[in-house]
């Protein structure tokens, strides 16, 4: 030991020096950095100002009237963006609903209850959900959970609850035919457990386990640390969860267009049939011109402008969180 001590003192300086960084090398790696941040930054705007050079026109013509018609006459050359909005956020808010307490329910399971031999084919069964590619869940919802939703639940409830005021208005189904604004709501959830579980099960997952022993230890039942540690510990990734899970079902496209009916109607029941904005442009893209052209590329604006509003919320609530 005492001789490799001494070779070690007597070693050449300049072997024991590390070499000092490459100016040329840090140079290129600070360029290829800044390149990959405008790159992005270049689609965007470029894809943003192709969208809004393509809606200029729908814009001159309908101005803010665009926002607030329910009319899409082809014939008449008559456009309007409510119904398509309307039902967008309607079943983006039914798929938060309904999605985001299953998501946070098998989050907590995986990491409090589930039993460790079960934990991990349970994980991997949820998070091969999001591998299925959209238009399967639209051909299942169409074929097969419509029908069944349409016998089992529309009808049912369309005899329940016909005549009662405001439930009857919002419950009853015209034509109980299974499709429309809620099965929409229903599959797009379906469609966003596996997101925001995935999230919501790490972020628990890295909470210290000191925290829920300490918990569990003055007493507390495992709701109680659910409640007061862990979510307190996590909320900030939980909305960021919950966001993702919206951008996914405000963008979604193959899945609504089989579900939500296609209609050009502004009902205040989610039983009937709607339209969202991706369906709509994605129903008649390929054969629009002129007027119709640019109305749909105002509809794209629109839903681009309702994507940046739910960033601006996602960034207000994390910040409130973060301050508390």
């Amino acid at each position: 030991m005492t001789a490799l001590t001494e070779r070690i003192a007597l070693a050449s300086p300049r072997t024991m020096l590390r070499k000092g960084p490459s100016k040329g090398l840090d140079s290129l790696f600070r360029t290829a950095s800044f390149a990959s941040a405008m790159v992005v930054l270049l689609v965007l705007a470029g894809i943003l100002g192709s969208i809004i050079y393509g809606a200029l026109p729908a814009f001159r013509e309908f101005g803010f009237g665009f926002l607030t018609s329910s009319a899409w006459n082809i014939g008449t050359e008559q456009y309007g963006a409510l119904v398509a909005v309307a039902g967008t956020v309607a079943s983006a808010v039914l798929a938060l609903a309904i999605g985001v307490p299953i998501s946070l329910g098998i989050a907590v399971y995986l990491t409090q209850l589930c039993p460790g031999w079960a934990r991990k084919p349970v994980g991997m069964t949820i998070e091969l959900l999001a591998a299925v590619p959209s238009i399967i869940y639209g051909m299942w919802g169409l074929f097969i959970f419509a029908p069944l939703f349409a016998r089992f639940v529309q009808i049912p409830v369309s005899n329940l609850v016909e005549g009662l005021p405001l439930v009857g208005t919002l419950f009853y189904a015209r034509v109980p035919s299974g499709v429309g604004v809620l099965t929409a709501g229903i599959i797009l959830a379906i469609m966003i457990v596996p997101f925001v579980a995935s999230v919501a099960r790490d972020m628990l997952d890295q909470i210290p386990t000191v925290l829920r022993e300490s918990a569990y230890g003055i007493g507390c039942t495992t709701w109680e640390v659910v409640r007061h540690v862990l979510v307190p510990q996590a909320s900030v990734s939980i909305i960021g969860a919950i966001m993702l899970g919206l951008g996914r079902a405000l963008g979604e496209t193959m899945a609504v267009t089989f579900v939500v009916g296609n209609a050009n109607r502004l009902s205040a029941s989610i039983f009937d049939p709607s339209s969202t904005i991706a369906s709509r442009i994605a129903n008649e893209f390929n054969e629009a011109d002129g007027l119709q052209l640019s109305s749909l590329m105002a509809l794209g604006c629109i839903l681009f402008v309702i994507t940046f509003i739910v960033l601006i919320i996602a960034r207000f609530l994390t910040r409130r969180v973060k301050v508390a």
